[in-house]
C-alpha cells in the first residue's frame, strides 16, 4: 500500500470512493456531484487528500479529507479529519489506520496542535479505529457554546 497526498490533477483517484461516502451518510448517489465538489476543494486549495493506492497504484482503495480549522486566540492552523473511507473489498487491512496516520504525520509537520473528527454515534467501528488509534473523545467545551442557523 501508497498513501499519497493528491493534487488537483489526480481528483479522479477518489471521485467514485467520495460517491460512496455520501451514500454510506444516506444522501443519493451523484458521481457528477462528487467529482464537482472534490475538484472545487483542490483546484481551490481547500482541503487536503490522501489516497491509499493498492496494485501499483492502480487501484484507489480508499482516502481521507482534511479541512483546515484555524484558532485566532492560539494563532495555529489545526485539521479537521472530515472524511474517511475505505472501500468495502479493502477494510480489516490498515488501510484506514494508514490513511489516519499519514493525516496525523501531515498535520505535525505543518505544525498543528490537534487533529480533530466527528463520527455518527452509530459507527461504532470508526469509533474502535479511532480509540485505537488514541483518540480521544472530548466532552462538550465548557467556556463556549454552539450555535447553528440555517443559511438558506
Amino acid at each position: 500500500m501508497e498513501i499519497i497526498r493528491i493534487n488537483n490533477t489526480q481528483g479522479d483517484l477518489v471521485f467514485a470512493l467520495f460517491d460512496q461516502y455520501r451514500v454510506f451518510y444516506k444522501q443519493p448517489s451523484d458521481i457528477d456531484l462528487a467529482r464537482r465538489f472534490i475538484q472545487a476543494r483542490l483546484d481551490n486549495n481547500e482541503s487536503v487528500i490522501f489516497a491509499a493506492l493498492l496494485d501499483g497504484g492502480e487501484t484507489c482503495a480508499g482516502f481521507t479529507q482534511l479541512y483546515p480549522k484555524y484558532s485566532s486566540a492560539r494563532a495555529v492552523r489545526n485539521w479537521i479529519l472530515n472524511d474517511l473511507y475505505v472501500d468495502t473489498p479493502y477494510r480489516n487491512q490498515g488501510i484506514g489506520t494508514g490513511l489516519i496516520t499519514a493525516a496525523i504525520a501531515f498535520a505535525k509537520t505543518h505544525g498543528a496542535a490537534f487533529v480533530e473528527l466527528s463520527t455518527a454515534t452509530d459507527n461504532v467501528t470508526a469509533q474502535r479505529l479511532y480509540e485505537h488509534i488514541g483518540f480521544e473523545r472530548q466532552t462538550p467545551d465548557v467556556d463556549f457554546l454552539t450555535y447553528r442557523i440555517p443559511a438558506v
